[in-house]
């Protein structure tokens, strides 16, 4: 596909003796947000921490704009602009908000660390206002705000944030999705893997449905999300039941 950001041929996984990726292939188009689902087990965040070389794959290969980044190590792909925001809180707690923004930066030059994390507060004023406070007294939602404004800090080609709705409120879910819709109008790139299947198939353009580490639908989100198949893949159960999570 010519407009392939990212590209993920046949790759293969295994720890503990299971295979955790069996042959999983797809492609992210670029200026696109992409959903990721699955049932639990999936292997959904496995294809994340192999892209991000958190995980070695055993066979296959990840390209990003057609260069081989296949077991290349986190921060070569910080250079080459991919941005890893995982799930749940992966913040330093004790630093405060200013210094954890900083720590998103590290491949830059100090000007342009500074110039980064001034672009930062200004398009997230409430990190201005908090600048100094430590990052633990943050609420949960502003957390992962600040999680993602720190991955936006390096002008990533693609983002890969993995369940940004986990342990949020409803209210703190909305903004979060409404961000990653702005960054989606924007053109920012985004390959996200969401616990809520109808959510993240309503903000993507395309959805790619795993299962046992494989993948089994690929196609327009609109399409999947009304895709009775989808709900069955997802059920495990009867096909009679066209629900999705």
């Amino acid at each position: 596909m010519d407009n392939a950001l990212l590209s993920i041929d046949e790759a293969r996984v295994t720890f503990g003796g299971l295979r955790a990726l069996d042959g999983a292939s797809f492609t992210v188009s670029r200026g696109k947000t992409t959903g990721l689902i699955g049932p639990n087990g999936a292997g959904k965040s496995t294809v994340f921490k192999t892209v991000f070389g958190l995980l070695k794959a055993k066979a296959g290969r990840a390209l990003l704009e057609g260069r081989d980044i296949t077991n290349a190590p986190p921060r070569r792909l910080l250079e080459l602009g991919l941005c890893y925001i995982p799930q749940g809180r992966n913040i330093f707690p004790e630093l405060s908000v200013r210094h954890n923004l900083e720590l998103g930066a590290v491949t830059l030059a100090s000007a342009d660390v500074r110039s980064r994390v001034a672009a930062a507060m200004e398009r997230f004023p409430v990190f201005d206002r908090k600048a100094n406070h430590q990052a633990s007294t943050l609420s949960g939602g502003e957390q992962k705000l600040l999680e993602v404004a720190r991955g936006l800090l390096l002008s990533p080609k693609l983002i890969l944030i993995d369940e940004p709705s986990i342990g949020l409120s409803p209210l703190t879910v909305q903004k979060t999705f409404g961000i990653l819709k702005d960054l989606r109008r924007q053109g920012t790139t985004i390959l996200m893997v969401e616990q809520n299947a109808r959510s993240a198939l309503g903000i993507s353009d395309d959805g790619i449905v795993l299962e046992l580490g494989r993948t089994r639908m690929i196609g327009r989100a609109e399409r999947l999300l009304n895709d009775p198949a989808v709900g069955h893949l997802f059920l495990g159960g009867s096909s009679q039941t066209a629900a999705l999570h």
